[in-house]
């Protein structure tokens, strides 16, 4: 087995960006995440070529191109970056000690941002309820102030905000 490890300090920002700035790279980091565990170099090549195949199956010209692009440049640069650990005698790569560095730029928090705009999209509808029913002087609804609760609706918002921003 020969693994090399060549990097021990994490990445600085450019270099990530450096990283996921190709389509291929990005396609590698995101299939081995799919994956989470050992996956086969030809795997990764298929799943690219198929990918950037406008036709199916997936022609063998352009397999046997991914394949050499991740053996000769790809994989030797995540492997550098210690984003993957490359066995290039068993064909294989493993997530890296750098692997979540650059992973998290690929997936991002888009569910944390979900579930707040999920929040504020609540709140605004609540808001505007409220306010149209205390427009429309329902015996239940008539004392209450729309311009202070607009108000308040707003700080609510903005307080989820706030939160969300800082944690």
């Amino acid at each position: 087995m020969s693994v090399q490890r060549n990097r021990t300090e994490s990445l600085a920002e450019s270099e990530v960006f450096h990283i996921l700035g190709n389509d291929r790279r990005r396609a590698i980091v995101q299939l081995l995440a799919a994956e989470s565990e050992t996956i086969d170099v030809s795997d990764v090549a298929t799943e690219i070529a198929a990918s950037e195949s406008d036709t199916s199956p997936v022609p063998n010209n352009l397999y046997k191109s991914v394949y050499v692009s991740l053996q000769q440049t790809h994989l030797p640069q995540l492997q550098e970056d210690a984003v993957i650990e490359y066995d290039s005698d068993a064909k294989t790569i493993q997530p890296g000690p750098n692997f979540d560095d650059v992973l998290t730029y690929v997936d991002g928090d888009d569910t944390d941002r979900s579930s707040v705009l999920q929040l504020h999209l609540g709140l605004c509808v609540l808001g505007l309820v409220v306010i149209a029913l205390a427009g429309l002087e329902l015996p239940l609804f008539v004392a209450i102030d729309p311009v202070l609760s607009s108000v308040l609706v707003l700080l609510a918002v903005a307080a989820s905000s706030l939160y969300s921003l800082f944690s």
